[in-house]
């Protein structure tokens, strides 16, 4: 048992560690275009935000909890940016005045998804092909879920685009 104990933190830190020394190739950027939107998240930070929300798939639902061990949907969301290299607020209430607004037909991957479940706002991170990585609720665990799925279809009630 006490070999369990200690070989979990020694197999999750080796995990996010490889996980952390992989970054796609982009082509620098020196200047912005000025065209370019201050609130697009770059393609590799979009994809660094994603992939360490992905690598917490199978931790449980806490309420309140923002670290591996625990997630409830805003601390994964959190979580996952501080990992990627930026910040954004904690709750679901402060993520949704977050970046700027993007109609559910335009989302990218990257983008904050919200919707009302029943009365609590959720929020999750779109992954791309229609789906999103979220910590559910109570007696769940992170999991990617389609946005087409009930609740998540009815319930839908924005998207963001944030800022690194």
């Amino acid at each position: 048992m006490k070999l369990q104990r200690y070989l979990l933190p020694v197999i999750l830190t080796i995990l996010l560690t490889g996980c952390a020394g992989i970054r796609p190739q982009t082509a620098p950027r020196d200047t912005a275009a000025p065209n370019d939107s201050p609130s697009k998240i770059l393609p590799s930070a979009a994809q660094a935000f994603i992939d360490a929300a992905l690598a917490m798939r199978g931790e449980p639902y806490r309420y309140g909890g923002e670290a591996p061990g625990g997630f409830d949907c805003s601390g994964l969301v959190s979580y996952a940016a501080k990992q990627a290299g930026f910040r954004i607020p904690r709750t679901a209430e402060e993520q949704l005045q977050s970046g700027i607004p993007v109609k559910r037909d335009a989302l990218q991957p990257g983008d904050l998804v919200f919707m009302r479940i029943p009365r609590k706002l959720h929020v999750g991170i779109a992954t791309g092909d229609g789906k999103f990585v979220h910590a559910p609720s109570t007696g769940g665990r992170v999991r990617v879920d389609p946005l087409d799925a009930q609740p998540y279809r009815d319930g839908f009630v924005a998207a963001r685009r944030i800022q690194p």
